[in-house]
């Protein structure tokens, strides 16, 4: 089996080489091919990846490359992990949004649609060279954002699946407070990418026992703290919101405390510096306690899983992934990408039915939705009306002062990136 990470460089990539080691039993990873155009960040990466591989036995074969073709060429699967512009064009997302009092975030708002309009393209681009080298192969799109990019890659046609750590991330903690196995552990989770709730925590399967109730009684205080919402907000809703729905329930409170303090991206900066000076010491051989904070936590066991599953080697039997909606969520379109549990195979992605949504929930996913698609027209064919109508579109925005002023310097900070501005 190989494995291809276009984006190999990242400093995230020792996080998922440590999973395929840890999991080869799920997945036995005959070959993987870490692909990036840094050529000196490959080498550090690669580096430490092998001594990962090494120090838990694991016989695969690790390669690097900045050739994209090499790469992905006989590929089963292609991971997708990238950030067109780095952390620079990151920084830019978080901050200049804030000048004019809307939320600054990389996956959200306008910061979320400058990094769309950045990303889409060149992943289109990627994803029709792995189709013209290897058309059975799956890509899984880890980049985001994920709901857009993954409904542009099934758009024009390409065997993708979005994932996100959210779930997995939820389901590790609740377990952990429930003192259960995760594996026991199945979460009603609903949403967009980044716009989810848990709305049951079931003992066993789908048809489990709901526990949300005793969760939230009992730990709902924990809960809370970890979200950065009160708790008489959970304790109203009867449902877990991801830490994403932060952004819209306390919008103003979060532009207060961003304009307070560096850019998340300035963090992750200097953490990776410090992460990658680590990767040089030839004495390292096991991913850093750092890395740890960079982010991504439990993506490795997902992506795992998720691999595992699309290439029939197993991998669980329900995940939560992005992919079409195809009437799961009635109010919303077919072609909508949809965060949900889905049953994972051969044959790729199939949501499992969800109960009806409380409109307070479904509202708001509807009018994220109607955003993404227009993001993505504008990540198709350019425009400063079509970023316009997009930005206007958005929850987090709305108003057509704002968006007006939003839409030109989005292209002013982006205008490298785009190719019609």
């Amino acid at each position: 089996m190989k494995l291809t990470v276009v984006g190999g460089g990242s400093t995230y990539t020792p996080e998922l080489v440590d999973g395929f080691a840890r999991l080869r039993d799920t997945l036995p990873v005959e070959e993987l091919v870490l692909m990036d155009p840094a050529q000196d960040r490959l080498e550090l990466v690669g580096g430490l990846a092998r001594r990962i591989f090494a120090r838990q036995d694991h016989t695969g074969r690790i390669t690097t490359t900045n050739n994209l073709d090499e790469a992905v060429d006989g590929a089963d699967a292609v991971l997708l992990q990238l950030r067109v512009g780095g952390q620079a064009a990151r920084h830019q997302d978080e901050t200049w949004p804030l000048e004019c009092g809307c939320v600054g975030q990389e996956t959200t708002g306008a910061g979320g649609l400058a990094k769309a309009l950045r990303t889409v393209p060149v992943v289109l681009d990627i994803a029709d060279r792995v189709r013209r080298t290897n058309p059975r192969a799956w890509i899984i799109d880890f980049t985001n954002p994920v709901g857009i990019v993954t409904r542009a890659l099934l758009q024009a046609g390409h065997k993708a699946v979005g994932l996100c750590n959210v779930a997995i991330g939820l389901q590790r903690k609740f377990a952990a407070l429930l003192s259960a196995a995760p594996s026991d552990i199945h979460l009603d989770h609903v949403g967009l990418n980044h716009l989810t709730w848990e709305t049951a925590v079931r003992l066993g399967g789908p048809e489990g026992e709901d526990v949300l109730p005793k969760l939230l009684g009992e730990h709902g205080e924990r809960i809370a703290a970890d979200l950065r919402l009160p708790r008489p907000l959970l304790d109203t809703l009867g449902v877990v919101p991801s830490y994403y729905l932060r952004y819209y329930y306390a919008h103003d409170e979060v532009v207060r405390e961003l304009r307070t303090k560096p850019s998340r991206a300035a963090e992750v900066a200097a953490m990776e510096g410090e992460l990658l000076a680590l990767y040089a010491d030839p004495a390292l051989d096991e991913k850093p306690e750092l890395l740890g904070k960079r982010g991504g936590a439990f993506y490795s066991e997902a992506a795992v899983e998720l691999a595992a599953a699309l290439l029939g080697g197993g991998g669980t039997p329900y995940q939560a992934v992005n992919t079409y909606n195809r009437g799961t969520l009635p109010f919303l379109p077919d072609d909508a990408v949809i965060e949900v549990q889905a049953a994972v195979g051969a044959q790729g992605a199939t949501p499992l039915p969800v109960h009806p949504v409380d409109p307070l929930y479904a509202g708001l996913m509807a009018g994220v939705t109607a955003y993404e698609h227009l993001a993505l027209e504008a990540a198709l064919h350019g425009g400063r009306d079509r970023v316009f109508r997009a930005l206007l579109s958005h929850p987090l925005i709305g108003q057509y002062a704002y968006a007006e002023t939003l839409t030109d310097r989005l292209i002013a900070h982006n205008r490298e990136h785009l190719a019609w501005a």
